[in-house]
């Protein structure tokens, strides 16, 4: 059976920081709200939206409606304001040589597998788990069980790659490994409080799964 590997997209494989600033812009711009400093939308990614804007100042009852304003604009640009994190693609392909591979995101799953197959690296992956797929988001366990269940896996070899605290924390909960990597919107200093292990960025975390699965065998 071959090891499990789970990425994370948004600052662990892709760069879509423009393309999400630019969404929180017109839907706060849409109703009359003050827009946000880019460095306090930029702290939150990693939550879901409705959590983002949440924690942006959005009065509860109009969340959804915010949430919305977002989405229909951010679907127009997603896929020519994002980009390949330097590594990544060679990540992913490397991993797919030894491991199964799948995505577990906070992003709508949609736009995901949008942003994915425009990328040209969305036939590497055998599942993806998006907000939409889940009731309960990454901290929660919720997303990673659900993708294991799609793949033939054995806990002690999966593992999840991320840039944040959510990710490292949905894998304990998960029981399963995990590798923070410090390409996206965790600080090094905060990851390192929560991961064992802590890698620049999805490359290196692969080639530190592939040798310690090779140790382990």
């Amino acid at each position: 059976m071959k090891p499990v590997i789970l990425f994370d997209l948004d600052g662990t494989l892709i760069d879509s920081t423009e393309a999400i600033l630019e969404g929180f812009r017109v839907a706060f711009t849409k109703f009359g709200d003050m827009v946000p400093h880019d460095e306090a939308i930029k702290e939150h990614i990693g939550h879901t939206l409705e959590d983002m804007f949440r924690l942006l100042g959005t009065v509860e009852s109009s969340i959804d409606e915010h949430v919305l304003a977002y989405k229909m604009h951010y679907r127009t640009i997603h896929c020519e304001k994002t980009y390949l994190i330097e590594g990544a693609k060679e990540a992913v392909e490397r991993a797919s040589e030894f491991a199964t591979l799948g995505v577990v995101t906070t992003k709508t799953g949609q736009y995901s597998t949008e942003l994915l197959e425009h990328l040209g690296l969305m036939h590497r992956f055998e599942v993806l788990i998006g907000r939409e797929h889940v009731e309960f988001p990454k901290p929660h366990a919720e997303p990673i069980l659900k993708a294991l269940v799609k793949l033939e896996h054995d806990k002690s070899r999966s593992w999840m790659i991320g840039d944040t605290t959510m990710d490292i924390l949905s894998a304990h909960n998960a029981g399963i490994q995990s590798i923070a990597v410090t390409s996206g919107y965790g600080s090094y200093e905060t990851l390192q409080l929560y991961a064992s292990n802590v890698c620049n960025n999805a490359l290196s975390a692969v080639e530190f799964i592939k040798n310690y699965d090779s140790n382990k065998s």
